[in-house]
């Protein structure tokens, strides 16, 4: 097969954001059935394209592949050919496995101070960001200065607009309580990977109690992440935002400290801290 039809599948998958496993020949020695360079790309569905040499050595292959998708992580495979691994032709095979991860998307609700600082920052981190404005249809005045929103809508229609699939992360900044809190609720009923909210630790509570009362079991209120962000002492916006894609960062790369991105308050911040607390901060 013509590697350009595994480059163009591979275009196709990313724009569609569906993750995928690119399985590259890199050595072969004796009678291997392909040689250096050889591709396969594997689908999140299974489904294959392009071969490795079939028979055990595919089969493996995509068993690894399949891996590769669950911890995205990549990895070299080596396959001898010899009829104590089932294979009789002899030689030897070298895979290197790629994951082609899709691009993280980032919702952050509250396009105040601490989104319009998160935002650009998330960027250059690697995610794709959709800022949202959780206000009315004809907007709250933008401060000068501050970049438009990708959408403006009443906080607990977020979620509605908006497709949010395993992959997606939520940091929730909106300038008032009760917009935090319905943005809150509505991220809950949604598969989303991460849901983050800014506040202090006596902003946290109410927040809890909100959810309990609303009917959110305590697996939905464990999702929460609210102080978010690391603690690294921050205080000003752009602060605010390094400590939150920091947190991010970790929880993408699977290389967060234990519970983080798992249960509610580990980015602590001081309790009702004018920085993280204040609305003229959102």
């Amino acid at each position: 097969m013509d590697d350009l039809a595994i480059y163009e599948e591979i275009l196709r998958l990313k724009r569609a954001g569906t993750p995928a496993v690119l399985a590259t020949v890199v050595d072969s020695s004796g009678s291997a059935p392909r040689k250096a360079g050889a591709k396969m790309l594997l689908r999140e569905d299974g489904t294959i394209l392009g071969t490795v040499g079939g028979g055990r050595v595919e089969q493996e292959a995509v068993a690894a592949g399949r891996q590769v998708l669950k911890e995205g992580a990549a990895r070299t495979v080596a396959f001898e050919l010899t009829p104590e691994n089932g294979m009789v032709c002899g030689g030897r095979v070298l895979l290197y496995l790629e994951p082609l991860a899709t691009t993280p998307r980032l919702v952050i609700v509250g396009a105040g101070h601490v989104g319009q600082a998160l935002a650009p920052v998330a960027r250059q981190a690697g995610f794709a960001v959709t800022l949202v404005d959780p206000v009315g249809e004809q907007g709250s005045g933008r401060v000068e200065g501050f970049a438009a929103p990708d959408l403006s809508c009443p906080a607990g229609e977020v979620f509605e607009r908006l497709p949010v699939d395993e992959r997606t992360l939520v940091v929730i900044a909106a300038p008032s309580h009760e917009d935090d809190f319905a943005a809150t609720r509505a991220a809950l009923a949604t598969p989303a990977a991460f849901v983050g909210v800014l506040g202090s630790r006596r902003k946290k509570q109410a927040l809890l109690g909100f959810l309990q009362e609303a009917g959110c079991d305590e697996r939905d209120r464990s999702r929460v992440v609210t102080p978010v962000g690391l603690d690294i002492g921050s205080q000003t916006p752009g602060e605010i935002a390094v400590s939150i894609v920091a947190q991010l960062v970790a929880v993408r790369r699977n290389h967060a400290a234990q519970g983080v991105g798992a249960h509610s308050g580990r980015g602590s911040v001081a309790a009702d801290g004018a920085a993280q607390a204040a609305a003229p901060l959102r």
